[in-house]
C-alpha cells in the first residue's frame, strides 16, 4: 500500500471502513479471507505480489540530482530509460526507435549502473524503481517535460481521437481547493496502477498516453491588468 500511496485513511473510504478500524485490523493483524480479497481489490493489488514484496529489494523513489543529469544529457539514453519504465522490451525498443541491438544495450548497462533496473540474461530488464517513483520536483528531467508540454504537447485542438482538454476556472472554499487537489491526486495514482496492469499485454495492444494533472491559484494577465488598484 505504502508503494502504491494508499493510506489507511485511504482504504478505509473504499472499503467502507473507519480508519480507527483499519488502524486496529493492520495492527492486530487480523484479517478474514473475505476481508483480504476485498483490501486487495480495493487496492489493486495482486494476492502473489503479497509473497513477492517479502524478498523484493529497496527500491528508489528518486534518482539524484547527478543522475538524472546523466540522462537528461543523451536524450538516447533518456527514450531508453523511459521506455523502460514503460515496460517495453528490449526487442520492441530496438523496432520502435532508430537504435541498434549494440545502442540499447548500452544504454541499459547504463540504467543499470545508476541502479535504475538491473539488466538480466538475454537482455530482460528489472526495473529497480518504486510504483511512487517521481523525477526531482523542478530537476532536470521535470524541467525538460514542461518545456516539451509547452512547445508542443499542447500544441493541439485536443479534439482527436483519445484527446480531451478541459480548462476550468471555479472559485472554491480552502476546504473544497484541498478536496480537489487530492482527488486529482487519486485519478493520477489509479492511472499508474491501470498502468501497471496492462503491462502484461503485447506491445501492439498499448499506446502511449501522457496526461498532466494540474490546479493551481491562476488569473489570466489580461484580468489582472483590469483589477482596480487600491
Amino acid at each position: 500500500m505504502k508503494g502504491r500511496g494508499i493510506t489507511y485513511g485511504d482504504l478505509a473510504g473504499r472499503i467502507g471502513m473507519s480508519e480507527a478500524s483499519v488502524k486496529r485490523m493492520f495492527s492486530q493483524k487480523n484479517f478474514t479471507l473475505q476481508r483480504l480479497d476485498e483490501i486487495l481489490t480495493a487496492t489493486g493489488i495482486e494476492f502473489d505480489e503479497l509473497s513477492a514484496a517479502q524478498s523484493a529489494p529497496t527500491l528508489i523513489s528518486h534518482l539524484t540530482l547527478a543522475q538524472e543529469r546523466e540522462i537528461i544529457g543523451d536524450p538516447r539514453l533518456l527514450v531508453v530509460a523511459v521506455s523502460a519504465m514503460n515496460h517495453i522490451c528490449f526487442d520492441d525498443i530496438v523496432r520502435f526507435y532508430d537504435m541498434t541491438e549494440a545502442e540499447v544495450t548500452k544504454y541499459l548497462l547504463r540504467l543499470d549502473r545508476i541502479g535504475f533496473l538491473e539488466l538480466l540474461p538475454n537482455n530482460r530488464v528489472k526495473l529497480l524503481i518504486a510504483r511512487t517513483f517521481g523525477w526531482i520536483a523542478n530537476g532536470p528531467i521535470q524541467g525538460y517535460f514542461r518545456h516539451e508540454a509547452a512547445a508542443d504537447y499542447l500544441n493541439s485542438r485536443f479534439d482527436g481521437e483519445d484527446e480531451v482538454m478541459r480548462l476550468v476556472n471555479v472559485m472554491l472554499s480552502k476546504q473544497s481547493g484541498a478536496a480537489l487537489l487530492e482527488r486529482l491526486k487519486q485519478v493520477a495514482a489509479e492511472f499508474a496502477q491501470q498502468h501497471q496492469h496492462e503491462t502484461r499485454l503485447p506491445f501492439d495492444q498499448r499506446h502511449a498516453i501522457s496526461f498532466i494533472v494540474a490546479a493551481r491559484p491562476w488569473v489570466p494577465q489580461a484580468f489582472k491588468a483590469l483589477l482596480r488598484q487600491p
